[in-house]
């Protein structure tokens, strides 16, 4: 039933899911982008400023955040691409979940990192973090169902 823009669907199937594909393929990349500019910002961040406050340990679990931020920031491009040939409804759930893995896992770790600089109490954060690995992890075994059909 639904057309790829790809595949000469734009006009085909009507204006509205026209409409809808590409407004969520154009949200995924917008949303894939800033994650990666801000993975970006946040390592030169990280290894020019934070370098001077943060301990061996803190500085590590900052450059694993940053570094599994812009994995998933790519992860939202790609599934913005994958969206326009395959199935909207595992795209959308996968970047979703990619989404909220960067919130839970790279969040988590930039707090943990900063604990001491922001003088936070860390003892909830600790659990936080494998969630958001969770979050990640099926992220990508959604998008491998993405070439499925409804």
């Amino acid at each position: 039933m639904t057309k790829s823009l790809l595949r000469g669907g734009f006009f085909a199937e009507g204006y509205t899911e026209a409409c809808y594909l590409w407004h969520m393929y154009t949200t995924l990349l917008r949303t894939g982008a800033i994650a990666a500019a801000m993975a970006v910002i946040f390592g030169a961040f990280g290894a020019h400023k934070l370098k001077e406050v943060l301990d061996v340990a803190e500085l590590a679990n900052w450059e694993t955040a940053c570094r599994y931020q812009f994995y998933h920031a790519l992860a939202l491009l790609l599934t913005a691409l994958l969206s326009l040939n395959h199935n909207q409804k595992h795209c959308k759930t996968a970047a979703l979940l990619f989404g909220l893995g960067i919130l839970f896992f790279s969040g988590s770790l930039y707090l943990l990192s900063l604990r001491n600089v922001l003088n936070i109490s860390a003892s909830w954060l600790g659990p936080i973090t494998p969630i958001g690995g969770l979050f990640f992890i099926s992220g990508w075994l959604r998008l491998a169902f993405a070439g499925k059909a409804d």
